[in-house]
């Protein structure tokens, strides 16, 4: 994993490499969101747990493989905003399964000295890291394997790539609809940004269940049947997490309405909105 021609970790990445540990045991007893929203894309990094919950889900909302779509097209648009806007460093945290274009992907083909630090909790992200460390030559990437709800950990590592003297774009897409509110989402959100400088942004996008509650009640249930969380927001509780922040245009939307010229929409067949909220905001 070390640099190379093709790519590789990139120009002066830290010299660790991600590794297995004792730790990354995958439990295929028991579904897990990243992989769930990899058998949505179409994804085969998935195991038949995954699939089952998946189908549940979509004979609830036959909607939901475009939202992932449209999510991930918000993800893509956004990286290509931030990057146009002079971002050169990238903390992507809930990275999920490598998915083309990745983020590092978007951001070096606009900035090819762009440096990017992944983090997530599935153990088989960690085994597919590779997709995620093939760099520009001129710019970086490295894997974390760490949850959220570590912040202290996963700025120590991420320092080692990123250099926190210079802003850093955070990216926590479709992620915080999986953290309860026991658990401090806003207070781990104002965490990771006082860590950051002034001139730093934060990339967030939020499931809502506001305009299918019935739905929502729904899927929340059979989260808690697996003992999943699941915590989707209405769009009051989103823009807290963008509390002291310059929201950059068109503010908190669906993330299908999120500046669509700037890439690829993704159409979702059905009625409705996209009940997915996105935003991109500054830090001053």
């Amino acid at each position: 994993m070390t640099g190379t021609g093709r790519g590789g970790r990139g120009a002066g990445a830290a010299e660790e490499s991600a590794s297995p540990s004792p730790s990354s045991y995958i439990d295929t007893s028991k579904p897990h969101p990243a992989r769930m929203y990899d058998w949505w894309l179409g994804g085969k990094d998935n195991y038949p747990v995954d699939e089952e919950m998946g189908r549940q889900l979509v004979a609830m909302d036959p909607r939901i493989p475009g939202i992932a779509r449209a999510n991930r097209a918000f993800m893509q648009r956004a990286t290509r905003w931030l990057a146009a806007s002079g971002v050169r460093q990238f903390l992507d945290i809930g990275s999920g399964i490598p998915t083309e274009p990745n983020l590092h992907q978007i951001a070096q083909g606009a900035a090819p000295d762009a440096r990017v630090v992944y983090c997530d909790n599935d153990p088989i992200v960690l085994a597919h890291a590779e997709a995620l460390l093939r760099s520009t030559p001129q710019g970086a990437t490295e894997y974390i394997q760490a949850d959220v709800r570590e912040p202290a950990a996963i700025l120590e590592q991420a320092r080692k790539t990123l250099d926190f003297s210079r802003p850093v774009a955070l990216s926590l897409i479709a992620l915080l609809h999986f953290v309860p509110d026991e658990h401090g989402p806003y207070d781990l959100v104002d965490r990771l940004m006082s860590a950051l400088p002034p001139g730093s942004w934060l990339m967030l996008s939020h499931g809502t269940g506001e305009f299918t509650p019935d739905r929502a009640r729904a899927a929340g249930d059979l989260y808690e049947s697996r003992a999943l969380d699941l915590a989707l927001r209405d769009r009051v509780d989103v823009l807290r997490f963008f509390d002291g922040l310059d929201l950059a245009a068109p503010g908190v939307t669906t993330v299908d309405a999120w500046q669509p010229e700037r890439g690829e929409r993704v159409p979702v067949a059905g009625e409705g909105p996209v009940p997915i909220y996105g935003g991109v905001a500054r830090k001053g």
